[in-house]
């Protein structure tokens, strides 16, 4: 809300607070967090790193000057570097690593003094060792934006500074084979030139053989206009060949062999004894001086590389001497939490990289073990499969009819043999008769078993209704049984309980609600529950059931319901 107005002024105040309540330092802690807390927001954090490089620039820090130069910006730009590594190693995170890399490049480009930090910074050394070619490039892309976006930015670097940017552009020429990062490197050495090209230009020609490595590895790339800047910048006095030169040369040269072969082959009618060695010498000298060729283009990368890698570790003893300069000038207070911050970045470093070590051992050797295991399954699978197959083959085998002879004779019955077969067949129905009944005889079998089973059935229809009279008779009487046992003495009687005595409806509903009640869980049995036992409940005679109720006087037997009855004859809320 405050990049929103017209006034500057806003924003400066906005970040001064931001920095003077502890927010900017608070974020500052969050990225230096180890990568598995902020695996999965990887975009939260690259705003954040974003919204904290902006917040650097354009900040009155008031009376803390000297601790926001020396301390804090070192540290905002040690946590940019550190979540870039991390973000480096994880291929779903790239368009999250470029915007941390543009941060750094925006700090980069108001702060130039923080460029020695970032390039002696373990951090960035690691983004520098990536393979990845994507990775180089944004490198290198890095520092052409802050560059261009800072026309002054040179201007105020040492020279140990510029001849490490030097280092980083002429070492991916050397080791990259992408066009891309080749392209961009070049492009950061001609902008370094025309920026500063008293300065630049002294140091570049440290580096030996740049020229011919340019002229070899570069050319038709692509940049090929950029390439012959270069080197014309480097060999001042030396034109630059364009390709059709070098084409023509070619020719001419191929002209002067075809010349020599056509004299030699002139000259061999002549001197046929010097043909040997002639050719021997010829073949010799030029295999010397291919092979001497090589070295000088092997000691060429060999000195450039060590020269990098020397030049690159006295700049960090620099650096590292430069830190010890700045920590004596601190305050006593300082001292001894600034050296246990870097005790426990140390210490978390050295536990990620033994953690790991040990995570990958510990993987390794569970790997190996589940393989050994999965190896002997499936060899004892193989085993057994093998032994089933043979048994099925040899059972097969063994049940297979066998395979007649071939027949060569008549084919079929003959008529004599037709009619003897067929006397015999007459003969063994008429001395074996069939045994199964007719139509009629099973109609008749049928109707005597209908009348077996209902007559089974009526007398059992019959039976229940005894048992059905029996219990209820059963159940009266306990009814009766069970008040005269629980019947109140004659000194404590009421008329209340006078009333239960003379009118035994509200008992003998209760008995009948629970024999309902069984009656219905006993019908909500599956059939195979009831298997045995008497029929169900919807064969009861419902005439019969009336009149048992009117002799006991409302009594709930059989499943039907007569709860209004009685209701009206009790007065009870059944």
């Amino acid at each position: 809300m405050a990049a929103v107005h017209a006034d500057g002024s806003v924003l400066t105040h906005v970040k001064s607070q931001l920095y003077q309540s502890g927010v900017l330092s608070h974020c500052v802690l969050i990225l230096n967090q180890v990568p598995r807390e902020l695996k999965g927001s990887w975009s939260a954090a690259a705003t954040l790193a974003h919204i904290t490089s902006s917040s650097c620039v354009g900040v009155d820090p008031g009376e803390r000057l000297e601790t926001f130069h020396q301390l804090f910006l070192p540290s905002v730009m040690d946590g940019l570097l550190s979540l870039a590594s991390h973000m480096m190693k994880h291929a779903e995170s790239a368009s999250s690593f470029r915007k941390v890399m543009d941060s750094v490049s925006w700090l980069l480009s108001v702060h130039t003094w923080l460029t020695p930090q970032v390039l002696s910074s373990a951090h960035y050394e690691q983004i520098q060792m990536c393979d990845d070619e994507a990775v180089s490039l944004l490198c290198v892309q890095m520092w052409i934006q802050t560059c261009s976006t800072s026309r002054d930015f040179l201007s105020g670097l040492t020279n140990d500074s510029i001849l490490l940017l030097l280092n980083e552009a002429v070492g991916q020429l050397a080791i990259s084979s992408d066009p891309a990062v080749g392209g961009a490197s070049v492009k950061l050495i001609l902008l370094m030139a025309s920026q500063q090209e008293q300065r630049v230009l002294p140091l570049l020609l440290t580096f030996k053989g740049l020229d011919s490595l340019l002229d070899k590895d570069w050319r038709g790339r692509g940049f090929e206009k950029e390439v012959n800047q270069l080197i014309a910048l480097i060999q001042p006095d030396k034109p630059t060949r364009s390709r059709s030169q070098s084409e023509t040369e070619h020719v001419r040269a191929a002209c002067v062999i075809q010349a020599a072969w056509r004299a030699y082959q002139t000259r061999r009618r002549v001197r046929s004894l010097n043909k040997a060695v002639s050719t021997l010498q010829r073949k010799y000298r030029a295999r010397r001086r291919q092979q001497q060729q090589q070295r000088e283009a092997q000691q060429l990368e060999e000195e450039l590389r060590y020269q990098v890698c020397l030049r690159r570790q006295q700049a960090r003893r620099k650096f590292h001497q430069k830190q010890r300069q700045l920590l004596q000038m601190l305050p006593a207070d300082q001292v001894q939490p600034f050296l246990l911050e870097c005790e426990r970045r140390a210490a978390v470093v050295i536990q990620s990289f033994w953690r790991g070590f040990r995570e990958r051992r510990h993987y390794l050797e569970t790997h190996c073990h589940e393989l050994r295991r999965m190896q002997t399954q499936m060899k004892a699978a193989r085993t057994l499969q093998r032994a089933v197959r043979c048994f099925l083959q040899r059972r097969r085998a063994a049940k297979a009819p066998p395979i007649p002879p071939f027949w060569i004779g008549q084919k079929g019955l003959t008529d004599s043999r037709r009619l003897e077969l067929k006397r015999q067949v007459e003969e063994y129905i008429a001395s074996h008769p069939s045994s199964r009944a007719s139509l009629q005889q099973c109609q008749r079998l049928h109707e005597e078993v209908q009348l077996l089973i209902l007559s089974e059935l009526r007398r059992g229809e019959q039976q229940r209704r005894d048992e059905e009279r029996t219990e209820a008779l059963l159940a009266h009487t306990h009814t009766q049984l069970e008040l005269l046992r629980d019947a109140p003495s004659l000194t404590v009687v009421t008329s209340k309980d006078a009333e239960s005595f003379l009118s035994p409806s509200g008992p003998i509903a209760t008995r009948a609600r629970d024999s309902h009640n069984a009656m219905l869980q006993a019908s909500r049995l599956p059939w195979w529950r009831t298997l045995g036992e008497n029929a169900a409940t919807d064969t009861f005679n419902h005439g019969h059931l009336q009149e048992l109720e009117a002799e006991l006087g409302g009594l709930f037997v059989g499943g039907t319901a007569r709860i209004g009855e009685l209701s009206e004859v009790d007065g009870l809320n059944l």
